[in-house]
């Protein structure tokens, strides 16, 4: 038996979100909104998203000891995230400073701060959540060993999701633990082209369809991938194929942190029994009603507004 059905490892930020009319070219300098303080960070997001969706969730994290820790912390036990697993010290919390356009699309520049201090031995110390913990999540907002410390910890049985964002080449060993791996498309064509340089052009040498992506990504190791594609929905790729799941239309507002409550939901649900299809058709629905609400953390809906829309 599991006391958690989700353990998160992953960053914890403070975004700072400014509204623009459009992005400045360099030089340049725009004017934009009043600025907006929110929790954020891609690990501290997807267990939220998870925990208002109603799954047993903990935070594996590191933040710093100032104002911004303190609203982050809040933030997730109000969600009723299990925060044992949150550290305190090393350095300033993390910051992301964030700018997002009339369309809803953004842009983020990330300071790491404490979460480049989430180290494999603080993973180690943590391995009596690992044990709790039926599915566990990642991103790479924390640095690339720590993510591998957290492969060689899984516990028996368990599941381990992926999102590798920011994208970088990942060792055999993390892809090898995938089910699944889930990108977009830039961070697809990232881990194919093997660098941020020539990502694209790996891309294109194995076709121009997300199903191809899919099934190269695939061939590279992990069990299972998931390929994110807007407002084209998404699709899913595992030994018994490849499969299309349909986009929930709607007006977008602002989409940051939307990937993060996909992922959140689709691991979530994947731990509870779902197919992969039937995951990432739900992890749609509720990546949809996120993008029209401001935010990322107080955008994420709970159950019962996902089965609402």
């Amino acid at each position: 038996m599991y006391d958690y059905d989700l353990l998160v490892v992953g960053s914890a930020n403070a975004d700072l979100v400014i509204g623009v009319e459009r992005r400045p070219a360099a030089g340049e300098t725009v004017l934009g909104s009043d600025l907006a303080v929110h929790p954020g960070g891609k690990g501290a997001n997807q267990a939220v998203a998870a925990a208002r969706l109603g799954a047993r969730t903990a935070l594996l994290a590191r933040i710093g000891d100032d104002a911004y820790g303190r609203l982050l912390l809040d933030s997730q036990r109000a969600a009723g995230v299990d925060t044992v697993g949150v550290l305190v010290g090393g350095a300033p919390t993390g910051v992301a400073l964030i700018t997002v356009d009339p369309s809803g699309d953004n842009s983020i520049v990330v300071s790491p701060g404490a979460n480049g201090r989430l180290a494999p031995e603080d993973v180690r110390a943590a391995a009596g959540l690992f044990h709790a913990s039926r599915v566990v999540s990642a991103q790479l907002e924390i640095p690339l060993e720590t993510v591998v410390e957290v492969v060689r910890s899984l516990a028996p049985g368990s599941r381990f999701v992926l999102n590798p964002s920011p994208p970088r080449p990942l060792p055999a060993e993390v892809l090898a633990a995938c089910d699944p791996l889930i990108v977009n498309e830039h961070e697809a064509k990232v881990i194919l082209g093997g660098a941020e340089a020539g990502g694209a052009a790996g891309a294109a040498a194995v076709g121009d369809r997300p199903e191809d992506w899919a099934r190269v990504l695939l061939a590279k190791g992990p069990k299972s991938v998931v390929v994110t594609l807007g407002s084209q929905g998404a699709l899913v790729a595992s030994a018994e194929g490849v499969e299309r799941v349909a986009a929930v239309k709607v007006e977008a507002v602002d989409t940051t942190g939307a990937g993060d409550s996909f992922t959140a939901a689709l691991a979530w649900k994947l731990g509870a029994g779902s197919s992969l299809p039937e995951a990432a058709a739900y992890a749609a629905r509720v990546g949809a009603v996120a993008v029209t609400r401001r935010g990322a953390q107080e955008s994420f809906p709970t159950a019962a507004e996902v089965e609402a829309r």
